[in-house]
């Protein structure tokens, strides 16, 4: 999904007119940017989440009526016990190791977490240091503030820690020996303290997040609850989204098996090749559109005549139509959860990564939405971005739309 600032949620609150008595529902919450800029601006808000540790992350931001003097007193006699611990094996936190490691008693992966992660993710020593952190975190916990302790980890694990390098894709970078684990993360606790002291004035303003797939958001939320949703939805492309979090979720435990994996897949809308299956069915919901039949067809073309015959490359076309599929799927659920004349935003960008055929993801969205009895009231641009595949800028736009709550029926290819 595309990352939107704090700003462009305050922009949109403005702009619908919302207040203290309306509710927003981000139904692809990611890491909680809509809810955390809702609860700013005292105004309820809803979350959906089908990525254990991003629902994990929004729940943990969300939740501000933690004690900071608890909270940073807390941080700060674990980082100690693991700090002493760490010392009595040679090893300096803060330091970079030089020694040979082969006599280290180090922690490790299991087998089948080492598969689940990219290889290469984390290197031995700072791996063993995240390892006897969290044991010690675990050994002395306190309940009142182990979740935001556990939130620290997992940002200082990706962002100070491992070898990960952020891109179009996760990748690895060239591996760090070394890299000082207690004195990061106990700098991100600092933050954390600094930012609840900031609002422990504001009044707590409701903010829920669940664990749920956006293509069934009336499976978990009241009808005619929601004034206004601001989202940002995945977008077709060849980006594994669960890859994103994947260390994170590995190491403090959100996916523990292959079959942890594949049920997170599932529950995401199907835009990128790993996480198309057999039974996938979506494709149904868009069957009739002639724009997205017709892209397909020009992808599958392009496929044959470039001579890819690869599985993954054969699925191009298929994915396309699921994702626009699940889409209208996640659309028409939405709607008896809206009150009338809600206002939606849809954060979307355009798409020219499969085979370089170009995908006007916002305007297709668009087409959907009004077949479904929405009305489209406007594209913002939001920004460009440049696409190194076809040298062109792809638009970043945000889709506008309105409910009027007016009890349209499904359509002929709804649910066929």
């Amino acid at each position: 999904m595309l990352s939107y600032p704090p700003h462009l949620v305050r922009g949109y609150i403005e702009d619908f007119g919302l207040n203290e008595g309306s509710v927003i529902l981000d139904p692809f919450c990611g890491t909680g940017t809509t809810l955390v800029e809702s609860k700013r601006q005292g105004i309820p808000s809803l979350g959906m989440e089908a990525n254990p540790f991003a629902h994990f992350a929004t729940s943990v931001k969300t939740d501000w009526r933690v004690d900071p003097d608890l909270l940073y007193s807390h941080s700060w006699e674990v980082a100690e016990l693991a700090l002493d611990i760490l010392r009595q094996q040679g090893i300096e936190d803060s330091v970079p190791f030089a020694a040979d490691i082969a006599d280290l008693p180090l922690r490790q992966l299991s087998p089948e977490q080492n598969q689940l992660i990219l290889a290469g993710s984390i290197s031995p020593v700072p791996l063993h240091k995240v390892l006897l952190l969290l044991d010690c975190l675990e050994k002395y916990r306190i309940e009142k503030v182990y979740r935001h302790q556990l939130l620290a980890i997992a940002h200082t694990l990706v962002f100070a820690v491992s070898n990960l390098r952020f891109g179009p894709e996760v990748g690895v970078a060239k591996a760090k020996v070394d890299a000082p684990v207690i004195r990061a993360w106990l700098a991100k606790i600092g933050e954390m303290v600094e930012d609840l002291r900031r609002v422990q004035d504001q009044e707590d303003t409701p903010a829920q997040v669940y664990l749920a797939d956006a293509r069934g958001p009336d499976r978990v939320l009241p009808p005619q609850s929601i004034d206004a949703v601001i989202t940002s939805p995945p977008y077709p492309n060849e980006k594994d989204y669960t890859r994103t979090t994947r260390l994170e979720s590995v190491i403090l435990g959100f996916i523990k098996t292959k079959a942890d994996l594949q049920t997170l897949k599932k529950g995401l809308i199907r835009s990128n090749t790993r996480n198309v299956y057999k039974g996938d069915d979506d494709d149904r919901w868009i069957q009739d559109h002639p724009k997205i039949q017709a892209i397909a067809d020009a992808i599958e073309r392009r496929r044959i005549q470039l001579g890819k015959t690869s599985g993954f490359e054969k699925l191009y076309s298929r994915v396309t139509k699921l994702y626009f599929g699940g889409m209208a799927r996640h659309l028409a659920a939405l709607r008896s959860l809206l009150r009338p004349n809600a206002q939606l935003a849809y954060v979307v960008g355009d798409q020219a990564s499969y085979l370089r055929v170009m995908i006007p993801t916002g305007q297709l969205l668009a087409d959907i939405a009004q077949a479904l009895g929405y009305e489209f009231v406007r594209t913002d641009l939001f920004r460009t971005r440049f696409a190194s595949a076809t040298k062109e800028q792809l638009r970043e736009e945000v889709v506008i739309l309105r409910w009027k709550g007016s009890s349209s029926q499904f359509r002929p290819t709804e649910g066929r």
